[in-house]
């Protein structure tokens, strides 16, 4: 397995051999254990794959939306028929159970068959002007090249998301892949050169560290796009190096998500979601609930409920087929996570499960509940991107509303309530750019994934998702 992986880790540049650069390590989470080297891209690398990319641009745009379309569909049936191989490799550099692995191989290759649709149907528009002295005709074309950067907590499904519209519209792309997750990557990125992708529209580079070679790439006159999926700071970064430019950008930057349990909410139901949407990739995910806010009237049950879920949940020390839990990505995560819940219950908090870091050679941390949260608690204020469900009660809807909104980003909320009617009421007033009522999971292909305030800007997937890479040119005529 280790000499397959280091083989992955030489594609750089449609196959070329790198230079002579330096190895970043890849390790397995899940025990701690060195995997793969993998090769590092110079700034030269980098310049390199965007005049790549810029050379393919032409041909890429001109080909049939037929073409293309064909060429994604191919990937999405390969990355099904090989999902097992992906999934593995998932696990063992993310340290994801193996479900969650096989699940997100699925979401993943959704948006190739997602994309392969919408890239048939890309329309402009032709009408005469108001005045009548002219048709207006609106084209749709590719933004162009487009640098695309990926966190690590989605190896499979963040790359996807961002490349598959991009050559639906006829862009090609430069792909920076997470330093702690690579090889999927790279995988995907060879599973798409076997499914007809033309040399040069998908280009992946792993400069470390990052900083310089992302700036050279910015700077380059073939740029026209950077979409960026990570944390606000740098998020913020790479929209002021974006602005020299004036570059087109795409942001998911994240969120703080509040859950709420209104008073009439139904308990079971609302503890399922809780655990469907917290402990997805064991917490680390920018969807996952960071506060929930539960009513007083539903606060105990909820509470034992949420609980007794955590505690019986299966962490995968073993990689057990059955494992429901698997490791943080590195140590740091996890000290991050463990000094998060210290401070919570330095200020008061109860621990009601969990609330330590196991002995053992991975990156793990026990699921945890903690109760008695105080509303102005640090652990509120910031993602905890692991297994720790912190609860706060409230006496006052409106108050829980305000609560909920008291935060600079705005990704998702959650709201659980056995009124339709009163769950959507109350979902309107959240500022976020996605709402679930009474569920824990969201995402999906066809639909738009987006955050408000500091959590980003533009959509990813949906019909709204190709639309982030075209550009409509207004022609005037006297036809």
């Amino acid at each position: 397995m280790i000499d397959a992986l280091n083989q992955l880790g030489e594609l750089l540049l449609d196959g070329d051999a790198p230079h002579a650069n330096g190895k970043l390590d890849v390790f397995d989470p899940t025990t701690g254990d060195l995997i793969a080297g993998v090769a590092t891209s110079m700034v030269d690398d980098c310049l390199a794959a965007v005049e790549t990319a810029e050379q393919a641009a032409g041909g890429w745009a001109a080909a049939p939306p037929r073409e293309r379309a064909e060429i994604l569909r191919r990937c999405y049936e390969t990355m099904m028929a090989e999902q097992a191989q992906i999934a593995a490799l998932l696990q063992l550099e993310n340290g994801k159970p193996m479900a969650e692995a096989l699940g997100e191989v699925a979401y993943a290759a959704d948006f190739f068959r997602w994309f392969s649709e919408e890239a048939v149907r890309i329309a402009g528009e032709v009408r005469r002007a108001p005045m009548g002295d002219k048709r207006i005709i609106v084209l749709p074309e590719p933004v162009g090249v487009s640098l695309q950067i990926t966190p690590w907590n989605f190896p499979a499904a963040m790359p996807v998301r961002k490349i598959a519209p991009a050559l639906a519209a006829g862009c090609t792309t430069i792909v920076k892949p997470a330093p702690a997750t690579p090889l999927t990557a790279y995988y995907i990125a060879d599973l798409m050169e076997r499914c007809g992708t033309p040399v040069g529209v998908v280009n992946l580079v792993l400069p470390e560290p990052p900083n310089e070679a992302t700036v050279a790439m910015l700077a380059h006159r073939a740029v026209h796009k950077v979409s960026f999926t990570g944390s606000i700071a740098v998020g913020k970064h790479l929209l002021r190096l974006a602005a020299d430019r004036v570059l087109r950008t795409s942001m998911e930057l994240g969120g703080n998500a509040p859950f709420v349990v209104l008073a009439d909410a139904d308990v079971e139901v609302a503890t399922e979601a809780a655990i469907a949407a917290k402990m997805r990739n064991t917490g680390a995910t920018c969807v996952a609930p960071n506060r929930l806010y539960v009513h007083e009237r539903v606060a105990d049950d909820f509470t034992e409920a949420l609980s007794a879920r955590m505690a019986g949940l299966t962490v995968g020390y073993d990689r057990q087929p059955d494992a429901q839990v698997g490791a943080l990505i590195s140590t740091r995560e996890r000290e991050k996570v463990a000094g998060l819940v210290t401070s919570a219950v330095d200020r008061g908090a109860k621990v009601v499960t969990g609330g330590r870091a196991p002995d053992c050679g991975g990156y793990f941390y026990e699921p945890t509940v903690l109760a008695d949260v105080e509303p102005d608690a640090p652990i509120l204020a910031r993602e905890i991107f692991g297994p720790v469900a912190p609860l706060v009660r409230f006496r006052d809807e409106a108050r829980a509303i305000e609560m909920a909104n008291d935060t600079d980003a705005g990704l998702i909320a959650y709201v659980m309530s056995g009124d339709m009617g009163h769950g959507l009421t109350v979902g309107e007033q959240l500022d976020a750019g996605m709402v679930a009522v009474n569920r824990g999971i969201i995402s999906d292909a066809s639909a738009p994934f987006g955050g408000v305030k500091e959590s980003g800007i533009g959509r990813e997937g949906g019909f709204e998702g190709i639309e982030e890479y075209l550009e409509r040119k207004y022609v005037a005529s006297n036809w």
